[in-house]
């Protein structure tokens, strides 16, 4: 987490980050009854009670160790200028590694585990790398579904008409490699970047033109140059009377100072 977070109240389940942590030990313990009832690295003949007890423990192990890699590679995208893609799939064969080690080793204890053969090592690692793979998909599908969620408006205005059931004009000025999971819009010059979860844009259009566009999509102007999707909000980092909304990007967008109250008021602070 960032030096200098806001501090987290017990049970305030409407801190952005809170509520991410929340609903992603809750996907794992499905995943970890999942696997419990598929039996994987033959765990099947074991009694179900054991085998639950064995891959909610390994879920939430996997949490532990991929998702803050997973976050840092999100982080990095923006920085490095490459694709969020490329580096969270670098982050899942690197994170599988300790992973793979843990499921190798911890049904042996206290005894010593042996030491498998090379053709066996590469199996069992390729294996984790398949489950840490499809869980962060599922993941990653699952937040990007959450930005589309409409939440209480910030500003005061007339009920507007429920939206078509069509994607937002903006994303189709997009290149097709960088998906459709918009996070935020940053104003630079005549341009706005679109910020992804796979990457960032210029597109030649005005903010306002741009935000007029994202109908559908849950979301903030938080700043003049900067709007935010709901959904894409990981964090709030407080440095004196500044605030900062922490994207699951590792991008941060300031918040001016007129905006803090109602957006405060309407769950985002």
């Amino acid at each position: 987490m960032a030096h200098g977070s806001t501090a987290l109240a017990p049970g305030n389940v409407a801190n952005p980050l809170v509520r991410r942590v929340l609903i992603d030990l809750a996907i794992m313990t499905v995943i970890g009854v999942v696997l419990a009832l598929v039996g994987p690295f033959g765990t099947y003949d074991t009694p179900f009670a054991q085998r639950l007890v064995i891959w909610l423990g390994y879920a939430w192990l996997g949490y532990l160790l991929y998702a803050p890699i997973d976050a840092a590679a999100r982080r990095l995208s923006p920085v490095l200028e490459l694709p969020a893609w490329s580096l969270r799939a670098a982050g899942v064969l690197l994170a599988s590694l300790p992973m793979a080690l843990a499921v190798w080793v911890l049904p042996y204890l206290p005894n010593a585990a042996p030491v498998p053969d090379l053709a066996t090592t590469i199996t069992h690692y390729f294996s984790v790398v398949l489950i840490g793979a499809i869980v962060t998909v599922t993941t990653t599908l699952i937040r990007r579904d959450e930005s589309t969620i409409a939440v209480q408006p910030v500003q005061k205005s007339p009920i507007q008409p429920a939206a078509p059931a069509v994607a937002p004009r903006f994303l189709d000025r997009l290149p097709a490699h960088l998906g459709t999971d918009l996070l935020a819009l940053e104003m630079e010059d005549h341009y706005v970047r679109a910020h992804t979860a796979l990457g960032s844009e210029l597109v030649l259009l005005r903010m306002r033109d741009a935000v007029a566009e994202l109908d559908g999509i849950a979301g903030e102007q938080v700043h003049r140059s900067w709007w935010v999707a709901r959904g894409a909000v990981a964090d709030v980092r407080r440095v004196g009377r500044n605030v900062r909304l922490v994207l699951d990007n590792g991008l941060e967008a300031p918040v001016s100072r007129a905006n803090l109250g109602p957006l405060k008021d309407a769950g985002w602070l």
